[in-house]
Formats: structure tokens, sequence, C-alpha cells
């Protein structure tokens, strides 16, 4: 599955309460980016029924089994630096990444 860490975590927990959105994550990919395939982050408010769930806290993260095929050893950080503050995917099953970190290919 998808691991997030504790920085992730908190940062997907504060983004959702600012938002007013429920704190379900959907970690997905979609075709495109300069690598071929990019990240999808989004929270949503139903799960569907072939989801692939895990908890985090009182944060769901769910994954389509689509999607879960490229990024099931997926980590997710958050980082804050002089230079940028985002999201950062670090996916072993990437053979090819874009400078910027959010798309890939296998």
């Amino acid at each position: 599955m998808i691991t997030l860490t504790p920085r992730a975590v908190v940062k997907a927990l504060t983004l959702a309460k600012k938002e007013g959105k429920p704190p379900i994550l959907r970690v997905g990919v979609k075709g495109g980016g300069c690598s071929g395939m990019s990240y999808v982050l989004d929270f949503i408010h139903e799960i569907n029924e072939n989801d692939v769930v895990e908890a985090y806290e009182s944060l769901q993260v769910v994954c389509d089994p689509k999607s879960l095929q490229f990024v099931s050893d997926l980590v997710l950080d958050f980082e804050t630096n002089l230079l940028k503050s985002g999201w950062k995917f670090t996916n072993p099953k990437a053979t090819k990444s874009c400078s910027c970190g959010e798309s890939f290919s296998v």
C-alpha cells in the first residue's frame, strides 16, 4: 500500500479541515505529465467499493486498484525547505521521473 510520513498525514489533515472536506485522501495516477503518468491527490466524499483503504490517524487514504499497480510502494511526504514546499513522491516502481517529481514512468 501507500505509506504516508507523519508530516504528510499532518498536512493532509490540515488541508482537509481548511478546505472543509472530509479526511479521505484519494491517491492515484492519470496519463500525462512530462514522464507519461502524473500523480493525483484529491479529497473525496465517498469511498468506492473496490478501493483499497489505509488508515493514518483520522485520515483515510484510498487508491483504486488500477492506480495501485503503479503506486503500491509509494512513500508520500510533505517537505518544506527554503527552496520549496510541497508533496514529495518516492516511488520505487518509477523508472524515470521528471525534475518536478510530479510525473513518472514505469
